[in-house]
């Protein structure tokens, strides 16, 4: 693995990652949908200038934790009523981690078979579901 943080580390980091998300999601209705925050509160509780040195991960999440979810407005509160659709659920985020890992780039079938196929037959699973033509297609 090409990066930053050792195995080692990287392990028990999205161990404790993987926690903090099922904890999030469990607790979704203690937060209020918009924060209680004003325009530069968080801007202001981060340093101004970067850290001359990396942090550890652990405070990373901290301050995460601390600073970052608290702030956010919830869209997977189910007290949530507007906008998109989102990967908020338990299913989605699952994904959004794989497709994390895998960085893939599926512009063209070279560059990822598995992703280009697989997203062909979910359009077509998708096209079907809505009951449209066989010669609907939306990658074409």
């Amino acid at each position: 693995m090409s990066t930053d943080l050792p195995l080692s580390e990287f392990r028990p980091a999205m161990h404790r990652v993987a926690e903090m998300i099922a904890d999030y999601l469990e607790g979704i209705e203690d937060y209020p949908v918009f924060p209680k925050v004003a325009p530069g509160d968080v801007a202001a509780s981060l340093p101004a200038a970067p850290p001359l040195d990396g942090e550890p991960i652990d405070t990373v999440l901290d301050d995460y934790k601390a600073l970052i979810e608290p702030a956010m407005t919830h869209w997977n509160h189910p007290g949530f009523m507007a906008y998109i659709a989102i990967t908020g659920s338990g299913p989605g985020i699952l994904a959004e981690s794989l497709a994390a890992a895998l960085n893939v780039n599926a512009m063209l079938w070279r560059t990822s078979p598995a992703a280009t196929e697989l997203e062909e037959r979910v359009c077509d699973w998708l096209r079907q579901m809505m009951g449209l033509p066989t010669e609907f297609s939306g990658l074409r």
